[in-house]
């Protein structure tokens, strides 16, 4: 049996946070991309040599994940939903799109409290939906409508300050 300790970490939660995603990064996925320590990432492996931004604007932008455990089955999974819009459709994004489609990936995603959170942690089963939207008026959207859902076991580690600066030397 686990302990817990309802609301030891939560006596008081500011009213001035917002909701939605500001920045998504991608990159190849490797085993133990961040060293993981009480919930909270503290280091990046040095495997890690490379990661990709895409600044993402407006409502719709939003990470999502819902922790399942299932007592009878002994089994426990966590689904992170990551959705984003990316503005103007073009042929650099197209290619740039069906590789991260194709690929063995995983991520950080901003969102705007300054929070990084590690997507798809555990592992390579990660799947993807991109939608290239004109619009049917001039009014409408056009670009990128991303979907990409990842199984993982724990919720999201948040990266620490320090990891912060060091990953984001990594962004080409």
């Amino acid at each position: 049996m686990c302990d817990i300790a309802i609301g030891a970490n939560r006596l008081k939660v500011c009213d001035n946070l917002q909701g939605g995603s500001r920045e998504f990064y991608f990159f190849n996925y490797i085993d133990d991309a961040f060293t993981v320590t009480a919930g909270e990432a503290t280091a990046i492996n040095v495997g890690l040599t490379v990661a990709y931004k895409y600044v993402v604007q407006g409502d719709g932008n939003t990470f999502t994940q819902s922790s399942v455990t299932d007592k009878k089955t002994g089994t426990k999974v966590n689904t992170q939903t990551l959705v984003g819009q990316l503005k103007q459709i073009n042929s650099e994004t197209n290619i740039e799109l069906d590789k991260l489609s194709s690929g063995e990936i995983a991520g950080v995603v901003k969102d705007y409290n300054g929070k990084y959170f590690w997507f798809a942690k555990d592992g390579v089963n990660v799947t993807s939906t991109i939608e290239a939207v004109t619009g049917g008026a001039r009014t409408d959207f056009n670009g990128y409508n991303v979907t990409l859902v990842a199984e993982t076991l724990e919720l999201a580690p948040e990266l620490d300050s320090a990891t912060i600066t060091a990953f984001l030397a990594l962004v080409a």
